[in-house]
């Protein structure tokens, strides 16, 4: 894995000093029952408080790497750490994680506020205490006026703040997000990119997030990775040195034009290797 010579030095502009790996991955790699090998061993570090996206094109093991670090897949050799500890042991770090799905997948018949209170009501979290936690939730997606709406009464990209609002919930510091925006039209993904980065930062978080957008993940990201397919591998990074908040005037910019003139060279170079391996 390298940075682009032509990459911003590797640094985050306007941000604390980075002291605490908030995650960890040491040579994990997933190979399949039937074979096919996702991910040869990947190396990654993400700091606590980056926003760290992974892109790539299909088949590149962006979602396997996410899953991987959230649990939800065992790597058949390596080994991943959340602030110093084995996933399976991140209660006894003080840490919580939260995972937003690429789609909402929040139950039909049930109120918006009983779609996020979900994780609470599972874990024995008093209802008093789980009611005012949801409506915090619900204020910071700007949902809090539809808390007894059904999600059928909510626009797509409605249905993913309750998906967003459900993570929250559960206060995590790490959120790991698989192509949450990808099927919303392009103005409801950028408001919800600008809503996250402002979550982001209020919340102090660190989100690892999964993107196939070049533009999405200049936006968002204080460092994109860049992965290739076939199997799935980084193969480079680039840190994007651009100041927070970002607003729109920063989409126009020659900045980030320029960023994203460096990911599209690199996401070719991905894909043509990806080519180059199934020939």
């Amino acid at each position: 894995m390298t940075s682009s010579p032509d990459s911003p030095p590797l640094a985050h502009a306007g941000a604390k000093a980075f002291t605490t790996p908030a995650v960890e991955v040491l040579s994990a790699e997933k190979t399949y029952p039937n074979g096919t090998q996702a991910l040869l061993p990947v190396d990654l570090t993400i700091e606590e408080g980056e926003f760290v996206t992974l892109l790539g094109p299909s088949g590149c093991g962006k979602s396997t790497l996410l899953k991987m670090v959230a649990g939800l897949l065992e790597p058949t050799d390596g080994r991943l750490h959340l602030w110093r500890k084995p996933v399976a042991q991140l209660d006894e770090s003080g840490k919580k994680m939260a995972f937003v799905f690429q789609s909402p997948t929040l139950m039909p018949w049930a109120s918006v506020q009983t779609n996020v209170r979900l994780p609470l009501d599972l874990a024995g979290v008093p209802r008093q205490e789980a009611d005012a936690r949801v409506t915090e939730a619900l204020a910071l997606v700007g949902l809090a006026k539809f808390a007894n709406a059904l999600p059928r009464a909510l626009s797509g990209g409605m249905q993913m703040r309750v998906s967003i609002a459900r993570g929250l919930v559960t206060q995590p510091d790490l959120l790991l997000m698989d192509e949450p925006f990808g099927a919303l039209d392009e103005i409801t993904r950028h408001k919800l990119d600008a809503d996250l980065l402002d979550l982001w930062r209020k919340k102090k978080l660190t989100v690892i997030f999964v993107t196939h957008s070049i533009h999405e993940a200049v936006f968002l990201s204080s460092r994109v990775v860049m992965m290739a397919a076939r199997p799935g591998r980084v193969v480079e990074e680039f840190r994007i040195d651009a100041p927070y908040p970002r607003t729109a005037d920063f989409m126009v910019s020659s900045e980030f034009s320029r960023y994203a003139k460096l990911l599209q060279d690199s996401l070719l170079r991905a894909s043509v290797d990806t080519e180059e391996a199934v020939a």
